[in-house]
């Protein structure tokens, strides 16, 4: 990574090299195949304000440098008072699935914006497929595919003349617009919908459509703020078994979501943001390692005093959190615990152990409390 020259008022900050494990894509066959290997990453820079950063790179044991496509530093975004973003750090690799976790009103949607394009960050620096947003952005938009919170399909025209439309205006032919819309509708099973009207639509219909409205331009990022939201249970598998196929294919995604197993399912790896700052990062699987226990226990005892009953069974495990209708115990071991709450004569209305998700990591990051 290369930034720029230290001056007066800056002081400098060492390279840092962490030796971390990648999956890196290989074709054989014209197919995509997961290989496991190892890079260097180096960061270096300067911690004065309004340092640039035009690069970050790291290097696989078997390919040349990969260079980021997403680089922030210090990145802060504010609307009069209020500071959505205060100092977020990220860097988004290719071929991988980033998210972006966090309660309403974390700063997600802000961030988000600022990488698209549609949005100019308050102070900090940042880099997207090697360009500044700021000064790039009909140029950057171009190579971006965006899926947003809301539908913003034209209900006036048809499934397919909605992705002719739009690829116009990245300035395709009718005819590779009229290739693409077929092979995307295809891609997002609406095959036997080209000719319906989208006010037709059912919702997951229309966020298919959606979808694959933000690929008519073979993106290069694919941003998804929360895709599946308001969607049924069958209609979000579909939507994350296409989004998956274009991980496969080597499509880099960026998405914020509230459902934590859609994150567990997606991402490679993730960031929580309380408040506009970042308060965790890794993998699904580091998080809930670094933040969590291997299992948790629930106990119910109907109407019991669960905080009188918390401190009989504390010394159960890890960590013990006290809910107005049952316990969680963390621990290693779920079922030595519900074992023992039973050795110790007392009877809950049911016991639950399940492994630690996602969700038990953000609410410990985040807190229970809503807040708006």
């Amino acid at each position: 990574m290369s930034g720029g020259a230290p001056g007066a008022g800056m002081t400098s900050r060492p390279a840092t090299r962490t030796l971390i494990p990648v999956h890196t894509r290989e074709r054989a066959g014209g197919l995509p195949r997961p290989v496991i290997g190892w890079v260097v990453r180096v960061v270096v820079g300067w911690s004065a304000p309004g340092a640039t950063v035009t690069a970050v790179t790291r290097q696989t044991t078997d390919q040349a440098p990969v260079e980021a496509l997403v680089v922030a530093r210090d990145l802060v975004k504010t609307y009069g008072a209020v500071e959505a973003v205060r100092g977020v750090d990220i860097d988004v690799w290719p071929g991988e699935a980033f998210g972006f976790l966090g309660p309403n009103g974390a700063g997600k949607t802000s961030t988000m914006r600022m990488i698209a394009a549609v949005s100019t960050p308050t102070s900090g620096t940042l880099r997207v497929l090697g360009l500044d947003p700021a000064a790039d952005g009909p140029q950057l938009r171009a190579r971006l595919g965006v899926c947003p919170q809301e539908d913003t399909l034209d209900t006036e025209l048809t499934v397919r003349e909605n992705l002719i439309v739009y690829g116009r205006f990245f300035g395709l032919s009718r005819a590779e617009c009229a290739r693409r819309a077929d092979e995307l509708l295809e891609f997002v099973q609406l095959g036997d919908r080209v000719h319906a009207r989208v006010d037709q639509l059912s919702g997951g219909l229309k966020r298919r459509l959606t979808v694959a409205r933000s690929l008519v331009n073979d993106p290069e990022l694919l941003i998804l703020d929360e895709p599946t939201t308001g969607l049924d249970p069958q209609a979000r598998h579909l939507l994350w078994d296409r989004l998956f196929r274009l991980k496969q294919a080597g499509t880099t995604l960026l998405l914020t979501t509230h459902y934590m197993d859609e994150a567990e399912q997606l991402c490679d790896r993730l960031v929580v943001i309380d408040k506009g700052v970042i308060v965790a990062e890794g993998s699904p699987t580091e998080l809930i390692c670094e933040h969590s226990s291997r299992e948790v226990c629930e106990l119910r005892f109907g109407i019991a005093d669960h905080a009188e009953l918390a401190t009989k069974v504390e010394h159960l495990g890890d960590r013990i959190e006290v809910l107005p209708d049952r316990l969680l115990v963390y621990a290693a071991d779920g079922e030595s615990v519900a074992s023992a709450v039973h050795e110790m004569g007392l009877t809950p209305t049911s016991t639950l152990v399940r492994r630690s998700t996602l969700e038990d990591v953000f609410l410990r990051l985040t807190g229970r409390t809503l807040v708006e």
